[in-house]
């Protein structure tokens, strides 16, 4: 899928509460002002993979900040990933990583969003205006939690292959953003999704939920045996349209 224009990145540090975290940005490189997107990636964190899913989603003409939300346990990466995560090696990481995930509160979420959404504010490259919020695996709960929390400042949100129903319907209740949720076929039954998706419709949540036939959790990240590539075009089918319609005039 081609881009609109080439981009510049920046690694960064973002004053938080509790200390600084590390992220990386991509933004069009145009000298411009351009929405804001705050991505939070999968529980393995900032690595190349990522870096290029932000610079595909900055040359669509946004300014693409994705933090670190593990910076308490030090700069990333936290472990010694390899090129390619799959077997024995996916599953050890993820053992690595579950301690973190579990004790990583709602509380530090939020905080450490305030901080998020704040820095974004601030920048000259990024636009007046409200910004969205994509998440993938962990990362989408957090998106999810921080569009709850900030229905003001947040107008979209999408999470793939991620727990983003987890906080339950009084959650789902206080969502005000467009919201986007991709499903692998593994983490939800069409049982369970139903149930997600009456939840959005009695919340009246402008929203598309639906299962990624086939996939598995994790399907959107190519350096993992999870990956899927039509399901990872699917989820830039979905996406793009739906910060089009939330942050500029395209939709």
């Amino acid at each position: 899928m081609p881009t609109t224009s080439a981009t510049s990145t920046a690694s960064l540090l973002i004053p938080t509460p509790d200390g600084k975290a590390d992220a990386f940005a991509a933004f069009p490189d145009d000298g411009e002002r351009h929405p804001g997107v705050l991505m939070y990636p999968d529980a393995f964190g900032i690595r190349p993979v990522l870096r290029e899913m932000a610079q595909e989603l900055a040359g669509h003409g946004y300014y693409v900040l994705v933090p670190n939300y593990f910076y308490r346990h030090g700069p990333a990466p936290l472990a010694d990933l390899p090129e390619y995560i799959g077997g024995e090696a996916r599953s050890a990481l993820i053992a690595r990583l579950m301690p973190w995930i579990e004790a990583h509160t709602t509380e530090q979420i939020l905080r450490d969003a305030d901080a998020y959404l704040r820095f974004l504010a601030d920048r000259p490259e990024v636009a007046a205006g409200p910004v969205a919020v994509t998440g993938y695996c962990f990362g989408g709960l957090l998106a999810v939690r921080t569009a709850v929390a900030h229905p003001g400042q947040v107008a979209a949100v999408a999470g793939f292959h991620a727990p983003v129903g987890a906080d339950g319907p009084d959650s789902l209740r206080r969502l005000t953003a467009r919201v986007h949720f991709g499903h692998a076929a593994t983490d939800l039954t069409p049982e369970d999704l139903g149930e997600l998706n009456q939840a959005l419709d009695a919340a009246g949540v402008d929203y598309t939920s639906e299962i990624y036939p086939g996939t598995v959790h994790g399907f959107t990240m190519s350096d993992t045996d999870a990956f899927d590539a039509s399901a990872l075009r699917h989820h830039w089918d979905r996406l793009l349209p739906l910060l089009d319609r939330a942050l500029t005039d395209k939709g």
